[in-house]
């Protein structure tokens, strides 16, 4: 019975139960991203037009991104309250909403637990993130309500009560000292279940556009999401209950960043905490010999992540470029090209700040960062897309209607259909791709030093 109370503690300490309990919040507060399903109904109710409603789109941007505040206040707050404010607002904002639209209303980074992985931590809640609209639509589906507008009350309780069940398990728990050598499959295994996730979403919402299916199997889609989504906690159930402990000699050396005697050549790891290891220096010379290389070895094999960035950039020019010259199939190679090079570069780029700043203030710089959202759908969705897409619709309806442009400008409801209502600007937003890659080939070149330190030898940094 003690033994078991013992393993007990160990799962609540474990980091991997943090980082499952981050998935499930991730599933389920990447709200941002369910706005295309829930502004139709906004425009319709409150009688919006395209750019106005772009322009709700970008304060929404803002909302979400003004974060530094949050940032600031994580060096100062529990991370439990942080997620407990977040949790208030998320209640308060989308419920209002809800309220409105029903006309009664008229008008913290969780790599400090996996310091060596930092990459695959980043960008499988981010993938999670990503998944959360169509999550939340598919359990929206098993409860049928009758009114769309419920979506949004639904996702003022859901993703609120989801943060507040987890909110004190999400935590620094001395991440340092429980690496292991199954980290690397633990990643794989969660990295596959968000792959498969995504698959699934997408297969659901397939069946759901093509055929006409009932009730009962829509829930038993929703039970299948809802299985894959929990099918995380595996990780740490097995590290903690089925897997023989580590010594804490080996987890010492395993944890700790390494730096060898003067006999020996600079090792510098990407923490860049100059650390001497008792454990290490007691080895065999033969076998520290052979740990250092094995380090090395995967050390000279990095890269700049501002050069994956510069690819990921061309890749996204890629895609609005065929979007731009209408060629078959756009929408989904625009979809997937888009995507990909989005969530990656989201993904990316926070490992890059964390290795060029450090890890203090991160919380700070990182939701500075998300600034570029807003500005961002400031410029090319409210001025320059919506601007062009009210300009096509104006102009076909003119022609359909044989009326002067003049007098539909107080048509709310335009709407502009074909590829030339999104074409000039998906090739403005390809060019300017181009140069996004060539800044970011900048980078990579002025920081060349940094990641020679951090990384290995410059040989293999270009």
């Amino acid at each position: 019975m003690v033994h078991l109370h013992e393993r007990f503690k160990a799962f609540l300490k474990s980091r991997w139960l943090v980082f499952v309990c981050a998935i499930w919040i991730q599933s389920f507060t990447g709200i941002g991203y369910l706005f295309g399903s829930i502004s139709p109904m906004i425009k319709s109710i409150m009688g919006y037009n395209q750019r106005q409603l772009s322009l709700l789109g970008v304060v929404k941007t803002l909302g979400g991104s003004v974060g530094f505040v949050a940032g600031s206040l994580s060096e100062v707050l529990p991370i439990w309250g942080l997620l407990l404010i977040g949790a208030l607002q998320n209640f308060v904002g989308y419920g209002l909403l809800w309220y409105i639209v029903h006309r009664r209303w008229s008008g913290v980074p969780l790599w400090v637990n996996f310091p060596k992985n930092r990459g695959p931590v980043v960008g499988i809640l981010k993938g999670f993130c990503g998944l959360t609209g169509a999550t939340l639509i598919q359990v929206y589906a098993i409860f049928n309500f009758p009114d769309k507008a419920s979506l949004i009350f639904m996702v003022a309780v859901g993703p609120t009560m989801v943060v507040i069940a987890f909110m004190f398990v999400v935590r620094p728990v001395e991440g340092h000292k429980q690496v292991r050598e199954s980290d690397d499959s633990s990643f794989l295994f969660t990295y596959s279940i968000c792959l498969v996730l995504a698959a699934y979403l997408l297969g659901v919402l397939i069946l759901e556009d093509t055929l006409n299916l009932n009730q009962s199997i829509i829930t038993l889609l929703a039970i299948g999401l809802i299985i894959l989504i929990v099918l995380p906690i595996i990780i740490p159930v097995v590290l903690v209950f089925f897997s023989t402990p580590q010594p804490s000699s080996e987890e010492k050396l395993l944890a700790n960043p390494l730096l060898p005697r003067q006999d020996t050549s600079e090792l510098i790891l990407s923490e860049a905490e100059e650390e001497r290891t008792s454990e290490l220096d007691a080895l065999p010379a033969f076998e520290r010999r052979k740990r250092l290389a094995h380090l090395q070895a995967k050390l000279d094999f990095a890269y700049p992540r501002p050069l994956a960035m510069a690819m990921l950039q061309v890749i996204m020019a890629f895609g609005f470029f065929y979007y731009a010259m209408g060629w078959p199939g756009q929408i989904y190679v625009v979809t997937v090209l888009i995507g990909l090079g989005y969530g990656s570069h989201w993904a990316i780029l926070p490992a890059a700040v964390s290795e060029l700043f450090g890890l203090k203030s991160f919380g700070a710089l990182y939701n500075f960062l998300t600034l570029s959202n807003p500005a961002g759908s400031l410029i090319f969705s409210e001025a320059l897309a919506s601007g062009l897409y009210d300009y096509y619709a104006e102009k076909q309806a003119s022609l359909l209607l044989q009326n002067p442009i003049s007098t539909l400008g107080q048509d709310k409801s335009l709407t502009c259909l074909g590829t030339i209502c999104y074409s000039l600007t998906c090739g403005i937003l390809s060019g300017l791709c181009i140069v996004a890659a060539m800044l970011s080939l900048v980078v990579v070149y002025r920081t060349r030093r940094v990641y020679t330190q951090l990384y290995g030898s410059s040989n293999s940094l270009i």
